[in-house]
């Protein structure tokens, strides 16, 4: 009788998120910058979201919208303002994109993960992600917002954010019923990495821009990088074999 020897388990490749987008090439959170992100290779978008008055789902990091360039500041936060009212605000030269348009354009090429960062907006950041072909995922700082995404859409994988030690994460993850855990580089080490993969979950490291940091998390088994610089992240997976 023939045998063969059962398959053995592989673990997915690392993933590499591209922190809003191109953002050393292009302006962040722009379509231009999450064009060239794809171009450049990114496995995944990352992005953040606020919500206009009207209800549209925007993509920009701050409140109030501004610029390092010469395009100023909107006097008012986004939230204040209508979506035709943003049309008038550029980020050097590039219009403030809505989300609906960065889905359109990754559907089908990258995932998305989606960063809530404006107050109250979860039933309108999932209507946009229900409405799109794209794949996505959400998160938040914002624990309690994440909790009423999964109440609004179950089906939505969900992560949480975490930017100081102290607190306990893996816990945290099984109080919201998150997948995803997004801890601060600083934060991460083999154990947490093993104890979230005891649970089911995946570890999404940001913000990763250094070799040698893409190198070690790499090497604990880290499941995604969230950087700047995606071909940075590449080169340095690569060279550890």
């Amino acid at each position: 009788m023939k045998t063969t020897e059962p398959a053995r388990r592989t673990r997915p490749a690392l993933e590499l998120v591209a922190h809003r987008g191109a953002k050393r090439e292009r302006p962040e959170n722009t379509l231009a910058a999450f064009a060239r992100a794809i171009e450049l290779g990114a496995d995944a978008l990352e992005l953040d979201v606020h919500a206009t008055r009207d209800g549209v789902v925007v993509v920009h990091h701050d409140p109030v919208p501004h610029t390092a360039g010469t395009d100023g500041e909107l006097p008012r936060p986004i939230a204040e303002c209508t979506a035709r009212e943003l049309t008038s605000f550029q980020v050097d030269g590039e219009p403030i994109p809505t989300l609906d348009s960065v889905l359109e354009l990754a559907a089908g090429r990258v995932r998305v993960y989606v960063e809530i960062k404006g107050a109250g907006i979860e039933r309108e950041v999932v209507r946009a992600v229900r409405a799109s072909r794209a794949v996505c995922a959400i998160h938040s700082f914002d624990h309690a917002a994440i909790g009423r995404v999964r109440a609004l859409a179950p089906e939505i994988p969900r992560g949480l954010l975490f930017e100081r030690a102290g607190v306990d994460m893996l816990a945290s993850l099984i109080q919201y019923d998150a997948r995803d855990l997004w801890p601060h580089v600083s934060l991460v080490d083999e154990g947490l990495v093993e104890g979230a993969h005891r649970m089911g979950r995946r570890v999404v490291v940001w913000t990763v821009n250094e070799p040698a940091d893409a190198s070690r998390l790499a090497s604990v088994g880290v499941d995604a990088l969230c950087g700047d610089d995606v071909p940075l992240l590449r080169r340095a997976v690569a060279a550890r074999g």
